[in-house]
């Protein structure tokens, strides 16, 4: 395949496990943290990686970027393999990349002002230097929504908000065509969280930039995504086109997550029980579909052997076996 008829990311089949101690004379167990993991990203789409904590969101997008070793599968930027791949195309992938943590403090340097820190990233890529150097720290605070007085700042003198904004900035500083938004609005009030999604749609849109955006909020991913995929115990249970997702998802824990977005009609009943009990251990994971210890509609195969493969149907993607004849699984409203 060549790099111009490459996707922009590719990840096939990506695992990535965590030895755990169980105790003295014990043998060391694994954590299955990503298992088998697939996902295409073109240039310009914005992706949305959803589930519950724990779910293996984090170490993917850490893994996507060089950050964890995985532990088998393949990871390709724009058709140059990075897993294994050549010292070269390791160091385009840091060049082209670039990744906003989830706790604006603690992501940046207490002991540099904002604008050191972004400068420091233009002065080591090459960016920018010498008298460009501060118009182009400038320049990016202005594109982030923060005033060029404030680069003299330091994080403990800005609002949350603020911080996560200068993160953005020291990430776009970067010029990347792929941003990994790791929970990067969860730490922050509903007015900011606001904020930050619209500068990074105008972002999107003014860059053209490959967006994809970890979270838990499911409000919050049907405003900003594309795309969305659903991950569950390390895997990928459903992806597809975010407008779908939400209006007809075709796995139950999807409708579980797309039933329980809070609505602000006070008239509207909760729903009914979708979701029982915690995601089991990553130590000791279920046989059969792993999901199947908390679905209302599991049957007697999801509880024995391997789990369910991803099925595809058009550009819909699900691992379940209920309702393999008609059309999917209808969310469970509100209303019904």
């Amino acid at each position: 395949m060549s790099a111009s008829s490459a996707p922009l990311l590719e990840v096939e089949d990506l695992s990535v496990a965590f030895p755990v101690s169980q105790g003295l004379g014990f043998r060391r167990r694994l954590v299955h943290a990503v298992n088998e993991v697939s996902l295409r990203i073109e240039a310009g789409q914005t992706w949305g990686l959803v589930g519950e904590s724990g779910s293996g969101k984090s170490t993917l997008g850490r893994a996507i970027l060089n950050l964890e070793k995985p532990r088998s599968g393949r990871v390709r930027f724009d058709g140059r393999l990075i897993t294994g791949g050549q010292a070269a195309d390791v160091a385009m992938l840091r060049r082209q990349t670039a990744m906003i943590f989830q706790d604006p403090y603690s992501s940046l340097n207490p002991r540099q002002s904002i604008g050191d820190g972004i400068a420091e990233v233009l002065r080591v890529h090459g960016k920018a230097g010498g008298t460009g150097l501060t118009a182009r720290v400038n320049e990016l605070l202005v594109l982030v929504g923060l005033s060029p007085e404030q680069a003299t700042s330091r994080p403990h003198a800005l609002s949350g908000g603020q911080c996560q904004r200068a993160a953005i900035a020291r990430a776009l500083a970067m010029e990347p065509r792929l941003i990994v938004a790791d929970e990067c609005v969860a730490a922050l009030d509903v007015s900011i969280q606001a904020q930050i999604i619209n500068l990074l749609m105008d972002l999107r849109e003014r860059m053209g930039l490959a967006l994809l955006f970890i979270a838990h909020d499911l409000s919050v991913v049907r405003r900003l995504c594309d795309q969305v995929a659903v991950m569950y115990l390390g895997r990928i249970v459903e992806s597809g086109p975010a407008r779908d997702i939400f209006d007809h998802p075709l796995h139950p824990y999807t409708a579980a997550l797309v039933a329980a977005i809070p609505e602000i009609d006070p008239d509207m009943p909760l729903p009914g029980e979708l979701l029982r009990g915690e995601p089991p251990s990553p130590v000791s994971v279920p046989e059969g579909c792993t999901f199947h210890p908390r679905c209302i509609q599991a049957r007697p195969s999801c509880r024995q052997g391997p789990p369910p493969a991803l099925r595809r149907r058009g550009d819909r993607a699900f691992a379940c076996v209920l309702h393999e004849g008609d059309d999917g699984i209808h969310p469970v409203t509100k209303g019904a």
